[in-house]
């Protein structure tokens, strides 16, 4: 697979916070929900990969448990509601209430949540 984001991962992710990794995670997700909502799957999948690339960039530099821990209960989240049965019951509005949290961080520069 080739990455969709080549700039971020030579490093620039690195240089980002947490808190606004989350954030761009987020609207990644935002628009795989929109698309999916228009049902376009294709685009919505295109979005959904583009989710699962910089949550793995993000599981790369993970720097304590529980920067791991929330990344890849994420990681296991975003494949059961898009690709799997959805057995954790996630719903679009779940989704966009656990990453508005990090929008607003990320835009007020308040970096630390972990």
């Amino acid at each position: 697979m080739s990455l969709q984001h080549p700039e971020l991962a030579a490093g620039r992710w690195a240089s980002l916070s947490l808190v606004e990794q989350m954030a761009h995670i987020g609207c990644e997700v935002e628009r795989a929900l929109n698309w999916r909502a228009r049902q376009n799957e294709e685009y919505c999948r295109l979005a959904y990969m583009r989710v699962l690339e910089l949550i793995d960039l993000s599981l790369e530099q993970a720097s304590n448990y529980a920067q791991l821990k929330e990344l890849a209960r994420l990681r296991e989240a975003a494949v059961d509601f898009f690709a799997g049965s959805n057995q954790f019951q996630s719903s679009e509005d779940s989704w966009q209430k656990y990453f508005l949290p990090f929008a607003c961080a990320a835009r007020s520069g308040r970096d630390k949540i972990f």
